[in-house]
């Protein structure tokens, strides 16, 4: 989903950091393509000459930002050794995707060499490195959200204790329009220097399957790390927070079960442009805190 949302509005946003995920349309409106394409080949791996194809055709169809936004972005990739789950084959065509869209080789910092398992890493974690929890925070001594901070902004001020007060829920239902798969609440930290007005720039963080606050509360919101470093670096960090769409069989091939982002098509046929329920939605909450993408 941090891909779709970067090539979405590639005019506005300025990089992505990926964590264990594929190239833009990998799934292609298909769940089973998405499970044993994306996530673990069966057969065959990501395609990124379809997935430029894909990128290009919404492009010149003004679906999405033209293309040639992505190519001065900053690109931040995790995939971990112990990670079976999503397959690294995924991230290395995530990899040959940007590289083809003109993004330079050093403004990639691929990082693959962490012994962590399926998850976003964090030092605040009670699950060991190599283990994939039901939360998919993991310990490993290693400041994911620091890493993908710097490599995006460039050198930052060091983290402090987050406030507890700056960290806010919001009524999220307000700016979905009827989107599927999303939460009525979300989250926002505004650090103290912004809630004085002070200038500050916008990260959307967005949690992974099974990560949402029905799921695990507030947990990803607080344990990754992030806050400490929007708190000293006047950075603003949005949550918009997914939910399960449940299906009658409690099933991937109907609905959304695990609370993930669309990104195979289950809000509906169009998932991938500007206009598509859940990125669309996601603008909008951009736009109400000062700093619109959509053009």
């Amino acid at each position: 989903m941090a891909v779709q949302l970067q090539v979405a509005f590639s005019q506005s946003i300025q990089g992505a950091g990926i964590v264990a995920g594929g190239p833009f349309n990998c799934a292609d409106n298909s769940v089973w393509q998405a499970l044993y394409v994306c996530m673990d080949p069966a057969f065959l791996g990501p395609d990124p000459d379809s997935s430029i194809k894909s990128i290009r055709d919404l492009a010149s169809a003004e679906e999405i930002d033209g293309i040639e936004g992505v190519a001065s972005d900053r690109i931040y990739m995790f995939h971990g050794t112990q990670d079976e789950t999503v397959a690294r084959s995924s991230m290395d065509a995530l990899e040959a995707t940007f590289l083809a869209l003109d993004v330079s080789e050093v403004a990639i910092n691929y990082v693959s060499s962490v012994e962590a398992g399926h998850g976003f890493v964090t030092e605040n974690a009670s699950v060991g490195c190599a283990d994939t929890s039901p939360e998919y925070l993991v310990d490993c001594d290693f400041d994911q959200a620091g890493d993908i901070l710097n490599w995006l902004y460039g050198e930052l001020v060091p983290p402090v204790s987050p406030v507890s007060g700056n960290l806010l829920t919001f009524d999220q239902s307000v700016y979905l329009e009827g989107a599927a798969g999303m939460d009525e609440v979300a989250f926002v930290y505004v650090p103290s220097a912004c809630r004085a007005r002070e200038t500050c720039g916008l990260h959307i963080s967005l949690h992974g399957c099974n990560q949402g606050r029905e799921a695990i509360g507030d947990d990803y919101v607080r344990l990754t790390g992030f806050n400490g470093w929007a708190e000293t670096n006047n950075i603003v960090v949005l949550y918009p927070q997914a939910t399960a769409v449940p299906s009658p069989w409690n099933s991937w091939f109907a609905g959304n079960p695990n609370g993930c982002w669309d990104w195979w098509g289950y809000s509906g046929a169009d998932y991938l442009s500007r206009n598509a329920p859940q990125p669309s939605a996601i603008a909008r909450m951009s736009a109400a805190l000062g700093a619109p993408i959509a053009r």
